[in-house]
């Protein structure tokens, strides 16, 4: 019984797993879109993302930070595609590793 007590408890974790924004997440750490703040972006910002298809679900990862004292930009992939970021833009974009 306490096997199946400590299986419960693992997946439970596992649903509640901790969200970051993109420019925390590690890099090479695959993770999921859970939110994108669009009210922080500028309009021509929220539309680009979107055509980049920055959606909730969208699996990303991080693959590269710039720069020792900067750390703008970042590289992502999202899909096929290696995009560029602002840490501004990146934190806007809430993800969940997978």
């Amino acid at each position: 019984m306490s096997n199946f007590i400590g299986y419960c408890d693992a997946f439970a974790y596992m649903g509640d797993m901790k969200r970051f924004r993109l420019h925390e997440l590690g890099l090479n750490t695959p993770a999921r879109i859970a939110a994108v703040d669009w009210e922080a972006l500028s309009a021509t910002e929220a539309q680009r993302l979107s055509a980049f298809g920055f959606e909730k679900g969208a699996e990303i990862v991080l693959l590269h930070r710039a720069g020792l004292f900067v750390r703008d930009p970042l590289a992502c992939k999202i899909g096929r595609m290696t995009i560029a970021l602002r840490r501004a833009v990146a934190a806007a974009i809430e993800v969940q590793p997978i």
